[in-house]
């Protein structure tokens, strides 16, 4: 894929996750945001909460990464590493909108378990931080996506080619944002009164 193709993508994805949020979860009230279809899944504010601990991570990572890295050359052909490439594939969402594989959050991101990542606008400040992504994109059009490397949320050994670490954020939202439709389109989803 071209680093062009790489940022239209992604910025597709995210234009439509802020629609996606503005339609379906804005105007939700406490009781829809904090219902959940079974003991074993998220509910609205916990996928929300989950989604703003991973911006507190990458955000100021990406902007460090783009705003102090040398290599302010763009590239016009992006090649993905095996490890990246492996890792945003496995968030994408399948061809019907699916999720295909499911995995373990990890403690400090899972909401269910640290009750205090729930911080009360959740779904606001995501829709917040969804433009503020669209901007860092706009920045890193500017860099080698290639060269310049961001550490991962899991450990700070493991280091992802911004390009790869970008795919995989944008998938990780999209990702969650369909599980939150899940949610709100679950048959015994609370309606307003």
């Amino acid at each position: 894929m071209t680093t062009k193709q790489l940022l239209e993508e992604i910025k597709a994805i995210t234009s439509t996750n802020i629609e996606v949020i503005r339609k379906r979860f804005i105007f939700l009230n406490e009781d829809q945001k904090s219902w959940k279809p079974n003991k074993n899944t998220w509910s609205i504010n916990e996928i929300f909460a989950h989604l703003n601990e991973f911006v507190r991570f990458y955000h100021p990572t990406f902007t460090q990464a783009i705003s102090s890295t040398k290599h302010t050359d763009p590239i016009e052909l992006y090649l993905p590493s095996p490890l990246g490439k492996s890792a945003w594939k496995s968030m994408k969402l399948g061809n019907a909108k699916n999720i295909k594989r499911k995995f373990k959050s990890a403690r400090s991101y899972n909401p269910a378990i640290d009750k205090s990542l729930i911080k009360g606008e959740d779904v606001a400040n995501f829709e917040l931080a969804q433009k503020e992504l669209l901007e860092i994109f706009e920045t890193a059009k500017n860099v080698n996506l290639r060269k310049v490397k961001v550490p991962v949320s899991i450990s700070k050994i493991i280091r992802f080619r911004l390009g790869d670490a970008l795919l995989f954020v944008t998938y990780h939202n999209e990702r969650h944002l369909q599980q939150a439709l899940n949610v709100v389109n679950h048959p015994l989803f609370p309606r307003k009164k």
